[in-house]
């Protein structure tokens, strides 16, 4: 379930060209859109950046406005090309009885049996997927367990995944999630193309092996 995170904003009435001005004032210009009619805010960088660092796109945040609360999701961070400075933030009103799809990062639990026995390990080729539910039940993270793989062939898909209780999974349930990679062995290691008698072109007898560059 999602961590709800708070922050102050004030009203803004500089748009366009003019909020340069607020950046080197070292305020962040921002947009709540959603429900209703769209609110200007102008929030200081430093507390901003320390709840972006942690919110991302997939944790609710309260954004309080001249005694008004909105609680929302980030849905665009702009930032400067070269500074990495935040630039705009795009906050969506979130309504708390009605269903909003998100991205939930995957991150990988547990060991699978082969690895255990030095065969190799299983590697995520999907780092997230799409998932549906109401805001309280937002998750950021979907935990895949590697202990359910029993063997090298045995692949994990998405439709193995476990969700909490009010989560959905919208990407495909047949979309593999995990991929073997055995631990190469000398013999590979030393696996080497030989070419036989009958290709060598002889180029010349006699000469020393050093006058020949590869």
């Amino acid at each position: 379930m999602s961590d709800r995170l708070t922050i102050e904003a004030e009203p803004r009435t500089i748009i366009g060209k003019q909020v340069g001005a607020l950046r080197r004032a070292g305020l962040v210009p921002g947009v709540i859109y959603g429900q209703g009619s769209a609110v200007h805010v102008q929030i200081e960088a430093k507390p901003l950046r320390r709840v972006l660092r942690v919110a991302g796109k997939t944790h609710l945040i309260d954004v309080k406005v001249a005694g008004q609360q909105y609680t929302t999701l980030v849905r665009e961070i702009q930032q400067h090309p070269t500074r990495g400075d935040v630039q705009h933030v795009d906050f969506m009103k979130v309504d708390m009885h009605q269903k909003i799809t998100s991205e939930a990062k995957l991150v990988a639990v547990g060991v699978a049996a082969p690895t255990r026995a030095g065969l190799g390990e299983p590697v995520l080729i999907l780092r997230s997927v799409e998932i549906e539910c109401l805001p309280d039940a937002l998750v950021s993270e979907i935990e895949v367990d590697l202990s359910m793989i029993t063997s090298p062939d045995h692949t994990i898909y998405v439709k193995d995944l476990q969700v909490p209780p009010g989560v959905t999974i919208l990407t495909d349930p047949d979309e593999a999630v995990t991929l073997f990679e055995y631990v190469p062995t000398g013999e590979e290691e030393a696996e080497e193309y030989v070419p036989s008698a009958d290709s060598v072109e002889v180029i010349g007898r006699g000469k020393r092996e050093e006058e020949f560059e590869d």
